[in-house]
């Protein structure tokens, strides 16, 4: 009911639209000024018979929805997906983000350099979000698989032009982008191009505090940090389509991005009493700079009666630098050290995939495939730090001149067969094999070689309920890994200048090895017509050789790096739903409903409870949406409230983390002004919450506790669609 309200006090013209539609229509007076706009038809059922007919289960978000809101970043489309939160810029099914939740670009995981940030939402087709794992993609998807398709084929003429501008949680925005497609003959061609530029200023607030055994205060800090910036990014994303003889097809597509951007930040303690500070206030610049280029060929061919080889070889490279200079101060504003850091690093690397599908008969198909690649990355790091003698207090300097080179080579291949072995059973087995192999070497640190193979087996059914229209069930065996990245492997350390255990140095771990995970799936469905659909799922996982962070004290110094510690067991429930009011209330406004809620458990049996969940995993979350569209599409609007519950997690023996919950509002109003023109707003962020992260470290000597809160505002942002 508030978002209703919203709805409608935002565009006041919806109210009168429904309060009139019982009145007799009046003619319409003879003049040539009268405006004609187009009727747009929407029809969502492809989106829906393909989640309602596979056997394995996935939930697909169509174009249209992705761009409803007009967002400019992937991350703002993700948070509103059903079973899916954003956290700290991190993509979570489940509530598992750091490498539970798989992340894929055209059934492809992208390079570690890459970042969704880079990816226009312009350029996709669809999202499918994959709850239970398939042998077509790889399995380390333990939590699931977020797929992002990119528009491939061209169907018709297009040219259209774009244009944002937003300003919000301390930050403005300019940018556009176009798209121009177009065949001739058996070739089709799209090019897509966009870019802008941005402006920041971030205020953050921290305090720590810390007690001693019998809880009397030792410490109190309070500091203040700014961060004032601005950045530019553009890109190009050029592909082609060539139909050929019987049906074959040849397809290709690149895509280029680069961006660039500096700042300066200042740090400094208001309160200081205690343990004196070894760095009172400190003054910083920074400058970054990076390019993204992909291409890629793709090969169709259509093989016997029925049968399809699709290949596909495509080829990336990545390059980043960040630049850091810093300059602290003791309480009597003299500066006691200079540090300044240089990381420079690129990235490289091909894959060839493969997947043959063959019919078996009627209802029966069976598919195996092949995925090979490599990537090598080379980075190097520099720091140096200047100390000044007779300042106190001291600071001990740290050079150095490191570099070092990743490489990382996988293998898989796989089987699957799908049948409908009666009208109302259908059977999908699966069997994927996946091998890794990272090796590593460094001027300051020993090779390291990692190698893991993990085998897959999965099982997936549905089966429609006889005599009951539109109901289903769905069970998935599945077996799931998570592999440690390349970053967390190397036993390179950073080090910090205030070294405490709530900031410790950190370091890779070479011993580490994967995560291996059984689950069960189970969920039950229901489909109506018009596009309206419902879902209720449960799951279960059980990890093994989990990994989490450790914190050592090493050297007189504090160390994080990561660990395998023990078994996890994970639960959640699933609900979502999605439909027009007029499919239940015939009289009601031409409004669609969906609402999503996601329920998570979990616990680590290394870590003592309460709270010993799976690190920052979500225990709650929901969302509910409403759409309005105008008859004759000349009006669009609609609204998100989401919902994300915080709390305690006890990450370790001696560690815990809190994190707020966090309520989200978002709306949008779409007028289309002319057939070919069209303005968005969209007010994201509404209700202005602040976001307070918690920190804690206790032992036998006492606890420190570390609080930052970071404020925000309401987004705006407004937008002009043209099509020429």
């Amino acid at each position: 009911m508030l978002m209703t309200i919203l709805l409608l006090a935002a565009v006041p013209a919806l109210a009168q639209t429904d309060a009139t539609k019982k009145e007799p229509p009046k003619p319409l007076p003879k003049t040539d000024k009268v405006q004609k706009v187009e009727e747009v038809e929407v029809k969502a059922s492809s989106a829906v018979d393909e989640r309602r007919e596979d056997t394995a289960t996935k939930i697909v978000v169509t174009a249209e929805e992705i761009n409803k809101f007009g967002d400019t970043q992937v991350l703002d489309v993700m948070k509103r997906l059903p079973g899916v939160t954003v956290t700290n810029n991190q993509i979570r099914m489940r509530g598992l983000g750091a490498g539970y939740t798989q992340i894929l670009i055209d059934g492809e995981r992208p390079p570690p350099g890459f970042t969704l940030e880079q990816l226009s939402p312009t350029l996709i087709e669809r999202i499918e979000i994959i709850r239970a794992a398939t042998a077509e993609f790889s399995t380390q998807s333990i939590a699931g698989t977020v797929n992002i398709v990119l528009k491939k084929k061209v169907s018709f003429s297009q040219k259209e032009l774009r244009g944002n501008y937003a300003s919000g949680s301390f930050f403005k925005f300019m940018g556009s982008n176009f798209v121009i497609a177009d065949k001739v003959g058996d070739l089709g061609y799209t090019i897509n191009g966009w870019g802008g530029r941005n402006t920041n200023t971030y205020p953050f607030m921290t305090t720590e505090q810390g007690f001693d055994a019998a809880g009397t205060r030792i410490m109190n800090r309070a500091t203040e940090s700014f961060s004032d910036g601005s950045g530019s990014h553009a890109g190009l994303s050029p592909r082609l389509n060539l139909s050929l003889k019987g049906g074959d097809s040849l397809n290709w597509q690149a895509v280029v991005n680069g961006w660039r951007g500096d700042g300066v930040n200042t740090f400094r303690y208001v309160l200081a009493e205690g343990i004196p500070v070894p760095s009172f206030s400190s003054a910083g610049r920074y400058r970054y700079e990076g390019s993204f280029a992909r291409t890629e060929a793709n090969w169709i061919k259509k093989v016997g009666d029925g049968g399809k080889l699709d290949t596909k070889f495509s080829v990336q490279y990545n390059r980043n630098e960040n630049e850091n200079f810093n300059d602290g101060f003791n309480a009597q504003n003299q500066q006691n050290v200079a540090r300044y850091n240089l990381t420079d690093g690129s990235e490289k690397g091909w894959t060839f995939t493969g997947k043959l599908s063959l019919p078996l008969g009627d209802g029966h198909s069976f598919v195996t495939g092949w995925d090979v690649g490599k990537n090598v990355r080379d980075e190097n790091n520099i720091q140096r730090d200047t100390a000044f003698a007779g300042v106190l207090p001291a600071i001990p300097a740290f050079n150095s001149a490191a570099d070092y080179e990743a490489t990382l080579e996988k293998s898989a291949a796989f089987v699957q067969d799908e049948w409908n072995v009666t009208k109302n059973w259908s059977l999908y087995l699966g069997l994927r094999w996946e091998g890794l192999t990272t090796k590593s070497t460094g001027s300051n640190f020993d090779a390291v070689k990692s190698r893991y193979e993990v085998w897959s087996p999965i099982l997936q059914t549905l089966y429609r309920l006889s005599n009951r229209k539109g109901e289903q069930l769905r069970l998935a065996l599945t077996r799931t890994y998570k592999a440690p990245g390349t970053q967390q492997l190397i036993p390179r350390r950073f080090t910090v200048i205030d070294n405490t255990p709530t900031t410790p140095d950190f370091s890779g771990n070479p011993d580490l090895q994967p995560e291996l995970a059984t689950g069960i799936d189970a969920a039950y469905e229901k489909f109506w017509d018009k596009g309206a659909s419902m879902s209720f799922a449960v799951s279960a996982r059980r990890i093994n050789d989990y990994m989490r962070q450790g914190l050592r004290f090493i050297n007189n110094r504090w160390v994080q790096l990561p660990v395998n510690d023990g078994h996890a067991d994970t639960k959640s429930i699933e609900f979502d739903a999605k439909f027009p009011l007029q499919l239940f209330m015939p009289g009601a406004p031409p409004i669609d409903a969906r609402f999503n809620m996601n329920k998570n458990w979990s616990s680590v049996d290394s870590i003592p409870g309460p709270n010993n969940r799976l690190d920052s995993q979500t225990p709650f979350s929901a969302t509910l949406g409403l759409d309005y569209r105008m008859h004759g599409g000349m009006i669009t609007a609609g609204g998100s409230l989401t919902y994300k519950q915080g709390g305690e997690v006890r990450t370790s023996t001696n560690q815990s983390r809190f994190i707020t919950a966090k309520k989200d509002m978002d709306v949008y109003v779409l007028w289309k002004a002319l057939p070919k023109l069209q303005l968005r707003l969209t007010l994201s962020n509404v209700l202005t919450p602040s976001e307070i992260n918690r920190s804690a470290y206790f032992d036998t000597n006492g606890r420190t506790l570390r609080t930052t809160e970071t404020p925000s505002k309401m987004n705006v942002r407004a937008g002009v669609e043209w099509k020429f």
